[in-house]
């Protein structure tokens, strides 16, 4: 897939970002102390024994090649929000090789405690050339150097989720194959703690929710099935069949990528109320909406989120 079939996924998702951001500013400004802002609470994802915040820092909004919203930024304002999001409580970053942010969060890192912290990162493998012009031990290998390199940019010694990025075919564990056994090998190093999916066909979702191989789902979830795979309703019961079957999910397009700003209270309260939603990751591109994201959640609480 190319960067503008994906930028066909994301729509007109520039202008709802610069939306949700208009509205958190005209509301940020009567000041409010800091004391008022909960931590999110701290879950255990699925059967991982992975620890972590059920609300995360997201780094994608209009991403590609190895860039988005969050690294346009630049590296001062995007690990100050970095460092935001610490000091508020979340303990989950969610990061990719195709936003290019490895090495803005290895910045954060160096002032972050590591073993308090889960990192999420995608392998874009659709870099790696046709399947048929390439062989299963070099795709294989390809995987390993990624995982590779992905420590060395964040400077860490383990990555905690690693995802297969973008699937777009129900047959997608066929074509996947070297990858998920370099991920299988990876596992057993104790370099990748969780693999997983994020799937942007309804097709492929449906795959992901009976693979045994898979340990985590990150899915596009909203009230209004704004920049999902298919209708909120049609999504929410595959994700609760994944649950079902030992699938740790994630939520992503919360608030539909800016677009349902104005709606963010009726989306958060929407995705508290999924009981088989383990946690969510949000594209912050402000202090302000991180507070404001944290305040729902503590209004609108998870009664089946495992606490830690």
């Amino acid at each position: 897939m190319t960067h503008f079939d994906r930028r066909a996924f994301i729509g007109a998702s520039v202008g709802a970002a610069a939306t949700w951001s208009a509205v958190t500013a005209a509301e940020s400004a009567t000041p409010q102390a800091a004391a008022d802002v909960p931590a999110p609470p701290m879950i255990t994802l699925g059967n991982t024994g992975i620890k972590m915040s059920r609300l995360g820092q997201g780094t994608g909004v209009s991403g590609g090649r190895r860039q988005s919203e969050q690294t346009r930024m630049g590296f001062e304002k995007l690990v100050e929000l970095f460092h935001h999001a610490w000091a508020r409580g979340i303990r989950f970053y969610d990061l990719a090789d195709l936003y290019g942010t490895h090495v803005y969060f290895r910045e954060a890192l160096r002032t972050l405690k590591r073993d308090e912290l889960t990192i999420l990162t995608k392998l874009w493998w659709r870099d790696d050339g046709p399947e048929d012009r390439t062989s299963e031990a070099w795709r294989q290998q390809a995987c390993h150097s990624a995982v590779e390199r992905f420590m060395q940019e964040i400077t860490t010694d383990r990555l905690d989720v690693v995802l297969l990025h973008c699937l777009m075919d129900d047959k997608w564990p066929e074509k996947m194959q070297p990858y998920m056994k370099a991920l299988d090998d990876e596992k057993k190093r104790g370099r990748v703690r969780a693999v997983g999916v994020s799937c942007h066909d309804f097709g492929a979702l449906k795959t992901a929710a009976a693979e045994p191989w898979v340990d985590v789902i990150l899915a596009r979830v909203n009230p209004k099935g704004v920049k999902m795979d298919a209708s909120s309703e049609e999504v929410v019961a595959v994700l609760r069949q994944a649950k079902a079957a030992g699938k740790a999910i994630i939520g992503m397009k919360i608030f539909g990528e800016g677009a349902l700003a104005d709606q963010r209270e009726a989306c958060m309260k929407f995705a508290q109320g999924l009981e088989f939603l383990d946690a969510m990751t949000i594209g912050f591109e402000t202090p302000d909406q991180i507070d404001d994201a944290l305040r729902l959640m503590a209004k609108h609480p998870h009664a089946a989120a495992a606490k830690v």
